[in-house]
């Protein structure tokens, strides 16, 4: 597969237990625009092998997913950092700009009265996992899914 095509499958994903993490549902399939890095790049390569109607098994080990786990993502913060009408509980999320001036999500792992445990690992790092995909279809991206650099769903409708 070329880059600039937009491609279109149906996937189930499952971890190491068989657990759905998540999947598409039937007559919502998931686009991408291929070599725009908006996929796990193994998992686009494995689709990119396929041909159209095809299903096959991928499964990734967590380095080539989202990673493995990483100590060095754990970091506190003093927690008049954080805005005080906001209540701080585990499990909450939260986006920062990082140094690039890219997005960088987090979750609350510990919060006390004097600082806040954040965690910015990925939600699924450390986890092997394993994509049930068939390959819907594949066709070539318009000028407009060029420019804004996505895929657009069917007959040219998206949302932003």
């Amino acid at each position: 597969m070329k880059s600039n095509q937009v491609v279109t499958i149906n996937y189930v994903l499952t971890n190491a237990e068989g657990t759905v993490l998540d999947q598409t549902t039937a007559g919502n399939s998931f686009s991408y625009l291929s070599g725009a890095q908006q996929i796990l790049p193994k998992l686009e390569e494995a689709v990119g092998a396929m041909l159209i109607g095809s299903k096959k098994i991928v499964s990734l080990a967590a380095a080539d997913a989202y990673g493995e786990h990483s100590a060095e993502a754990i970091q506190s913060i003093p927690k008049k950092e954080f805005p005080k009408d906001v209540d701080l509980k585990v499990g909450m999320q939260f986006v920062t700009s990082a140094p690039d001036g890219g997005q960088m999500p987090f979750v609350i792992s510990e919060v006390t009265d004097e600082e806040v445990t954040v965690d910015f690992n990925h939600p699924l790092a450390g986890v092997a996992l394993t994509f049930d995909v068939e390959l819907v279809d594949v066709r070539d991206a318009t000028a407009e899914e060029l420019a804004h650099g996505h895929a657009h769903g069917a007959h040219g409708q998206h949302h932003h």
